[in-house]
């Protein structure tokens, strides 16, 4: 089964044809990192625009990547999925108009895919062995949630952040430090020249909940800061790698917390914040140690594409059966996980 599937959730557009699920033919990602680096943060308004004058170029490159055009699109792609949310109004809009479009003029199954269960099937696209039942830990800048996959489509969301996602928390940390945006990139990078021990930044582990809030942590740093103003390059490395740690130590010890008491042996990451290097580095070495097999998808599938929603969209359709005439029926997803 060939799918083109369209991701326009948040800041990037991106489409790409995937074959049963994990044969990527094609991906291309639109990112608009520039345009809201000098707000420090995505202007939904611009990222609207954005979107719709990228949709059509990127559309039309993933599938001529992919040795696809309009011509063939009948014979060769059996399904039109998309992203249906949660993310920015105006920017799935974006992506359920060309997504609906194609699937009706080439009367193709339309497949809306929840953006969250994307991140959590990215890690399938190169792991074919991983097999429900398994944690998913989603940590992205809008989204940090534990989720337990008992099978394909079907799932239980165990907790999530209660305020700042960890994406948001390295972003405004990164603000107050004068880095740039994004900022998770920005502070990992910084920290590998820093020492983790400088500052003891809080834990917030919320035990007996499996929740998360980062807000303490960047009450934490705002306060550090006003005491103690940043001197010179290594002291900021230091704060840097300080933070990092925090965030790292934080979501590590939940997740794996999490998996011994549900007896899950397998852990699954997906989200731009798991292209993190310490929280690669930790969640694999607790792995090891605990004996459970940990699975992280490449810096490509980590931050949003089209890849992962063409992934989750092959197991629903392969489950669910959906044809044509489904795109009535149920035009979008639930913006909480949904058991199919």
């Amino acid at each position: 089964m060939n799918m083109l599937a369209i991701e326009t959730s948040c800041d990037e557009t991106s489409a790409s044809v995937v074959a049963n699920g994990s044969e990527v033919m094609s991906i291309v990602i639109s990112s608009q990192v520039k345009i809201h680096a000098e707000f420090f943060g995505v202007v939904p308004e611009l990222a609207s625009r954005a979107h719709i004058e990228n949709i059509n170029p990127v559309i039309c490159r993933a599938l001529n990547d992919a040795g696809i055009d309009f011509v063939d699109f009948s014979q060769k792609i059996d399904a039109v999925a998309f992203t249906a949310g949660p993310g920015l109004a105006g920017a799935l809009l974006v992506g359920a108009v060309a997504a609906k479009s194609l699937a009706c003029v080439y009367k193709k199954p339309l497949i809306p895919v929840n953006h969250l269960e994307g991140h959590l099937y990215s890690s399938l696209i190169e792991n074919k062995s991983v097999k429900p039942p398994f944690l998913g830990v989603i940590i992205s800048g809008g989204h940090t949630e534990l989720v337990t996959v008992k099978n394909f489509g079907k799932y239980r969301v165990l907790g999530r952040t209660r305020d700042d996602a960890a994406g948001e928390a390295f972003d405004k940390a990164a603000k107050m430090l004068g880095l740039s945006y994004p900022g998770g990139p920005a502070i990992d990078k910084m920290a590998e020249d820093g020492n983790s021990q400088t500052i003891r930044f809080t834990r917030p582990y919320l035990k007996g909940s499996w929740d998360f809030s980062f807000s303490g942590i960047k009450t934490a740093l705002l306060n550090y800061l006003k005491a103690n103003p940043v001197k010179n390059k290594r002291h900021l490395s230091d704060i840097c790698a300080s933070f990092r740690q925090a965030v790292a130590e934080t979501l590590c010890f939940k997740s794996f917390e999490a998996a011994e008491r549900f007896g899950l042996k397998q852990i699954v990451l997906g989200g731009g914040v798991s292209a993190n290097s310490l929280i690669r580095k930790l969640f694999l070495e607790a792995g090891r140690k605990n004996k459970i097999k940990v699975f992280i998808p490449s810096l490509i599938y980590s931050t949003d594409n089209a890849a992962m929603i063409g992934c989750a969209a092959y197991f629903k359709q392969k489950k669910c059966g959906l044809k044509y005439s489904d795109i009535q029926l149920k035009p979008n997803p639930s913006l909480s996980f949904e058991n199919w």
